[in-house]
Protein backbone atom coordinates (compact mmCIF):
# COMPACT_ATOMS: atom_id res chain seq x y z
CA UNK A 1 0.00 0.00 0.00
CA UNK A 2 1.32 3.43 -0.96
CA UNK A 3 1.14 6.05 1.78
CA UNK A 4 -0.21 9.46 0.80
CA UNK A 5 1.93 11.96 2.66
CA UNK A 6 0.80 15.54 3.11
CA UNK A 7 3.22 18.28 2.23
CA UNK A 8 4.56 20.00 5.33
CA UNK A 9 3.72 23.71 5.27
CA UNK A 10 6.57 26.00 6.33
CA UNK A 11 5.65 27.94 9.44
CA UNK A 12 5.75 31.70 9.11
CA UNK A 13 7.54 33.82 11.69
CA UNK A 14 4.33 35.23 13.15
CA UNK A 15 3.08 31.67 13.74
CA UNK A 16 6.24 30.78 15.63
CA UNK A 17 6.06 33.93 17.75
CA UNK A 18 2.36 33.37 18.44
CA UNK A 19 3.16 29.86 19.69
CA UNK A 20 5.77 31.35 22.04
CA UNK A 21 3.22 33.84 23.38
CA UNK A 22 0.71 31.03 23.92
CA UNK A 23 3.33 29.08 25.86
CA UNK A 24 4.13 32.22 27.86
CA UNK A 25 0.45 32.57 28.75
CA UNK A 26 0.22 28.93 29.81
CA UNK A 27 3.43 28.87 31.85
CA UNK A 28 3.49 32.43 33.09
CA UNK A 29 0.36 32.36 35.15
CA UNK A 30 -1.68 34.72 32.95
CA UNK A 31 -5.28 34.00 33.95
CA UNK A 32 -8.35 34.85 31.88
CA UNK A 33 -8.75 38.60 31.62
CA UNK A 34 -5.12 39.27 32.54
CA UNK A 35 -3.38 41.94 30.48
CA UNK A 36 -0.15 40.87 28.79
CA UNK A 37 2.99 43.03 29.14
CA UNK A 38 3.23 46.07 26.81
CA UNK A 39 4.39 45.43 23.23
CA UNK A 40 7.84 46.89 23.87
CA UNK A 41 8.46 44.66 26.89
CA UNK A 42 7.00 41.58 25.24
CA UNK A 43 9.11 42.06 22.10
CA UNK A 44 12.24 42.43 24.20
CA UNK A 45 11.38 39.38 26.29
CA UNK A 46 10.84 37.24 23.19
CA UNK A 47 13.74 38.76 21.23
CA UNK A 48 11.63 39.77 18.22
CA UNK A 49 10.80 43.00 16.40
CA UNK A 50 7.64 44.88 17.31
CA UNK A 51 6.11 44.52 13.80
CA UNK A 52 6.59 40.73 13.98
CA UNK A 53 5.18 40.69 17.50
CA UNK A 54 2.18 42.72 16.36
CA UNK A 55 1.47 40.24 13.57
CA UNK A 56 1.62 37.38 16.10
CA UNK A 57 -0.77 39.16 18.46
CA UNK A 58 -3.17 39.81 15.57
CA UNK A 59 -3.04 36.10 14.69
CA UNK A 60 -3.83 35.18 18.31
CA UNK A 61 -6.67 37.71 18.31
CA UNK A 62 -8.12 36.18 15.12
CA UNK A 63 -8.09 32.69 16.63
CA UNK A 64 -9.58 33.90 19.92
CA UNK A 65 -6.66 33.31 22.27
CA UNK A 66 -6.28 36.99 23.14
CA UNK A 67 -8.30 40.15 22.73
CA UNK A 68 -6.62 43.34 21.55
CA UNK A 69 -8.35 46.38 23.05
CA UNK A 70 -7.40 49.67 21.43
CA UNK A 71 -5.75 52.03 23.87
CA UNK A 72 -5.85 49.45 26.65
CA UNK A 73 -3.70 46.45 25.80
CA UNK A 74 -3.84 42.73 25.03
CA UNK A 75 -5.92 40.49 27.30
CA UNK A 76 -6.07 36.72 27.72
CA UNK A 77 -9.34 35.16 26.58
CA UNK A 78 -11.18 32.34 28.40
CA UNK A 79 -9.59 28.94 27.78
CA UNK A 80 -12.77 27.64 26.14
CA UNK A 81 -12.27 30.14 23.32
CA UNK A 82 -8.74 28.88 22.65
CA UNK A 83 -9.45 26.14 20.15
CA UNK A 84 -5.89 25.35 19.16
CA UNK A 85 -2.45 24.68 20.57
CA UNK A 86 -0.61 25.88 17.48
CA UNK A 87 -1.22 28.97 15.38
CA UNK A 88 -2.76 28.39 11.97
CA UNK A 89 -1.48 30.06 8.82
CA UNK A 90 -3.63 33.14 8.22
CA UNK A 91 -1.87 34.46 5.12
CA UNK A 92 1.52 35.93 4.33
CA UNK A 93 3.30 38.09 6.87
CA UNK A 94 1.98 41.62 6.19
CA UNK A 95 5.40 43.23 6.76
CA UNK A 96 7.12 40.73 4.45
CA UNK A 97 4.34 41.22 1.91
CA UNK A 98 4.92 44.98 1.78
CA UNK A 99 8.67 44.51 1.52
CA UNK A 100 8.15 42.16 -1.44
CA UNK A 101 5.79 44.63 -3.09
CA UNK A 102 8.31 47.46 -2.70
CA UNK A 103 11.07 45.40 -4.30
CA UNK A 104 8.90 44.16 -7.16
CA UNK A 105 6.77 47.22 -7.91
CA UNK A 106 9.84 49.45 -7.81
CA UNK A 107 10.99 47.68 -10.98
CA UNK A 108 7.51 47.60 -12.49
CA UNK A 109 7.05 51.37 -12.26
CA UNK A 110 10.37 51.97 -14.05
CA UNK A 111 9.09 49.95 -17.01
CA UNK A 112 5.81 51.87 -16.85
CA UNK A 113 7.75 55.11 -17.34
CA UNK A 114 9.38 53.70 -20.46
CA UNK A 115 6.44 51.89 -22.06
CA UNK A 116 3.26 53.52 -20.76
CA UNK A 117 0.99 55.07 -23.39
CA UNK A 118 -0.74 58.44 -23.11
CA UNK A 119 -4.12 56.70 -22.86
CA UNK A 120 -2.86 54.59 -19.94
CA UNK A 121 -1.48 57.72 -18.29
CA UNK A 122 -4.88 59.39 -18.68
CA UNK A 123 -6.50 56.37 -17.01
CA UNK A 124 -4.00 56.59 -14.15
CA UNK A 125 -4.89 60.29 -13.66
CA UNK A 126 -8.58 59.39 -13.55
CA UNK A 127 -7.93 56.71 -10.94
CA UNK A 128 -6.03 59.16 -8.72
CA UNK A 129 -8.83 61.71 -9.14
CA UNK A 130 -11.37 59.06 -8.14
CA UNK A 131 -9.28 58.12 -5.11
CA UNK A 132 -9.04 61.80 -4.14
CA UNK A 133 -12.83 62.09 -4.30
CA UNK A 134 -13.35 58.98 -2.16
CA UNK A 135 -10.85 60.16 0.46
CA UNK A 136 -12.57 63.56 0.60
CA UNK A 137 -15.85 61.76 1.33
CA UNK A 138 -14.08 59.72 4.03
CA UNK A 139 -14.68 56.49 2.17
CA UNK A 140 -12.20 53.62 1.88
CA UNK A 141 -10.78 53.82 -1.68
CA UNK A 142 -9.53 50.25 -1.83
CA UNK A 143 -10.79 49.68 -5.40
CA UNK A 144 -9.00 52.80 -6.64
CA UNK A 145 -5.86 51.71 -4.78
CA UNK A 146 -5.92 48.35 -6.55
CA UNK A 147 -6.63 49.91 -9.94
CA UNK A 148 -3.72 52.32 -9.47
CA UNK A 149 -1.15 49.60 -8.88
CA UNK A 150 -2.58 47.29 -11.57
CA UNK A 151 -2.66 50.08 -14.16
CA UNK A 152 1.02 50.81 -13.53
CA UNK A 153 1.73 47.10 -13.98
CA UNK A 154 -0.24 47.10 -17.24
CA UNK A 155 1.79 50.10 -18.40
CA UNK A 156 4.92 47.96 -18.09
CA UNK A 157 3.67 45.86 -21.00
CA UNK A 158 4.43 42.63 -19.12
CA UNK A 159 1.42 40.38 -18.42
CA UNK A 160 3.34 38.29 -15.86
CA UNK A 161 4.06 41.42 -13.85
CA UNK A 162 0.35 42.32 -13.95
CA UNK A 163 -0.56 38.92 -12.53
CA UNK A 164 2.04 39.07 -9.76
CA UNK A 165 1.10 42.63 -8.74
CA UNK A 166 -2.55 41.54 -8.55
CA UNK A 167 -1.70 38.48 -6.45
CA UNK A 168 0.45 40.48 -4.04
CA UNK A 169 -2.17 43.21 -3.68
CA UNK A 170 -5.03 40.76 -3.12
CA UNK A 171 -3.12 39.11 -0.29
CA UNK A 172 -4.31 42.06 1.81
CA UNK A 173 -7.65 40.21 2.01
CA UNK A 174 -6.11 37.28 3.92
CA UNK A 175 -7.39 36.91 7.51
CA UNK A 176 -4.31 38.44 9.16
CA UNK A 177 -3.97 41.35 6.70
CA UNK A 178 -7.70 42.10 6.78
CA UNK A 179 -7.64 42.20 10.57
CA UNK A 180 -4.70 44.61 10.57
CA UNK A 181 -6.43 46.80 7.98
CA UNK A 182 -9.57 47.02 10.09
CA UNK A 183 -7.52 48.15 13.09
CA UNK A 184 -4.96 50.52 11.64
CA UNK A 185 -6.34 51.99 8.40
CA UNK A 186 -8.31 55.21 8.73
CA UNK A 187 -8.98 58.56 7.01
CA UNK A 188 -5.52 59.85 7.95
CA UNK A 189 -3.63 56.84 6.56
CA UNK A 190 -5.62 56.88 3.32
CA UNK A 191 -4.97 60.60 2.88
CA UNK A 192 -1.24 59.94 3.22
CA UNK A 193 -1.48 57.09 0.70
CA UNK A 194 -3.24 59.43 -1.72
CA UNK A 195 -0.41 61.97 -1.52
CA UNK A 196 2.10 59.19 -2.17
CA UNK A 197 0.11 58.03 -5.21
CA UNK A 198 0.16 61.60 -6.51
CA UNK A 199 3.95 61.67 -6.18
CA UNK A 200 4.24 58.41 -8.14
CA UNK A 201 1.93 59.80 -10.82
CA UNK A 202 4.01 62.99 -11.18
CA UNK A 203 7.17 60.93 -11.66
CA UNK A 204 5.53 58.77 -14.33
CA UNK A 205 4.18 61.87 -16.09
CA UNK A 206 7.75 63.21 -16.16
CA UNK A 207 8.97 59.87 -17.57
CA UNK A 208 11.55 59.79 -14.78
CA UNK A 209 12.13 56.12 -13.90
CA UNK A 210 14.45 56.75 -10.94
CA UNK A 211 12.06 59.26 -9.37
CA UNK A 212 9.16 56.86 -9.98
CA UNK A 213 11.03 53.98 -8.37
CA UNK A 214 11.94 56.14 -5.37
CA UNK A 215 8.33 57.34 -5.01
CA UNK A 216 7.03 53.76 -5.17
CA UNK A 217 9.56 52.55 -2.59
CA UNK A 218 8.63 55.46 -0.31
CA UNK A 219 4.92 54.75 -0.67
CA UNK A 220 5.14 51.05 0.10
CA UNK A 221 7.66 51.55 2.92
CA UNK A 222 5.40 54.12 4.55
CA UNK A 223 2.41 51.84 3.96
CA UNK A 224 4.22 49.07 5.81
CA UNK A 225 5.00 51.40 8.71
CA UNK A 226 1.40 52.63 8.92
CA UNK A 227 0.08 49.09 8.65
CA UNK A 228 2.23 47.03 11.00
CA UNK A 229 5.19 49.09 12.13
CA UNK A 230 3.53 51.99 13.88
Amino acid sequence: MTLQLKQVEPRRLYQQIADQIRELIQQGGFDTGTRLPPERDLAQQLGVSRPSLREALIALDVEGSVEIRSGSGVYVCPRAERATETTAALGESPSELMQARAAFEGSVVMLACAHGTESALLRLREIVAGMRSEVAKRRIPIDHDRQFHLTIAEMSGNSVMVRIVAELFDERHSPISAKISSRYENARTWNLALKEHEAILRAIEARDPLAAQSAMHTHLKHSEERWVGG
